[in-house]
């Protein structure tokens, strides 16, 4: 693992937070230069540290049918590889939009997205659930999401009701 300086963690942070905000910006909040910010961010993206500037949508909010799912996978791990060989088998899937490596109850936690709830289904019976090492899986739909990666998705609207004391 590499020590990063502690310019290169707060431009981390911020790009964290809004991945639009620019080299001036960041300059100006970290009290630097944008040559300095831009040659971190340079290097940061050639050590694959920064990987991927990404939009956070809120699907709800459009008319396109999205099914998310959080699969509990149990694995046999593979002598000389463990789980990095079935891991890899999953993540390369298309519709695996990703795979963690879980303590506890379950070995690999898969999270996939389809158009509908049959189509996810047919993922777990057809493609994972066929993996040799796969012992069992355990899927479950995600019906709403509340927050991720930080954002609040629902509106919150104002409590018009009058405030009575007793």
């Amino acid at each position: 693992m590499k020590q990063l300086s502690e310019l290169k963690l707060k431009v981390l942070d911020l790009l964290k937070e809004d991945a639009r905000r620019s080299p001036e910006l960041l300059a100006t909040l970290l009290g630097v230069t944008t040559e300095e910010v831009t040659e971190a961010i340079t290097e940061l993206e050639e050590d694959h540290i920064i990987v991927k500037y990404a939009t956070v949508v809120n699907w709800s909010k459009v008319d396109d049918e999205k099914v998310t799912a959080l699969i509990e996978v149990q694995i046999t791990p593979e002598r000389g590889r463990g789980f990095e060989g079935i891991a890899e088998r999953i993540y390369l899937y298309p519709q695996v939009k990703s795979v963690y490596l879980m303590s506890g109850a379950y070995d690999l936690l898969v999270e996939v997205d389809g158009h509908t709830l049959k189509e996810v289904a047919s993922f777990v019976s057809e493609k994972l659930s066929t993996i040799d090492s796969v012992l069992s899986t355990k899927t479950h739909f995600i019906l709403k999401k509340y927050k991720q990666d930080g954002i609040i998705f629902e509106d919150n609207e104002n409590d018009q009701r009058l405030l009575i004391s007793p």
